[in-house]
């Protein structure tokens, strides 16, 4: 198993494939249904958008919780 200090890399990685994964073919499908070459482009989205979205939810996740904090009721 993975020890706990690296929990928010983890999270992180986790959580940006999974998201891209989902939303790069639910984009892809939308904007060119399913052509011949669907597979191809959507990967190519998906890799493209997870060098994006992996830093951006490591980075952003703290501040997120943070204002749940503030919104949620203790």
């Amino acid at each position: 198993m993975i020890n706990a200090k690296y929990r928010r890399l983890v999270f992180s990685f986790l959580m940006a494939l999974l998201m891209t994964f989902i939303m790069s073919f639910a984009i892809t499908f939308m904007n060119l249904g399913f052509i011949d070459e669907f597979v191809y482009k959507w990967i190519s989205a998906f890799i493209k958008a997870f060098f994006i979205a992996f830093p951006s939810v490591f980075f952003v996740a703290p501040f997120v919780n943070r204002l749940v904090d503030v919104i949620i009721k203790k």
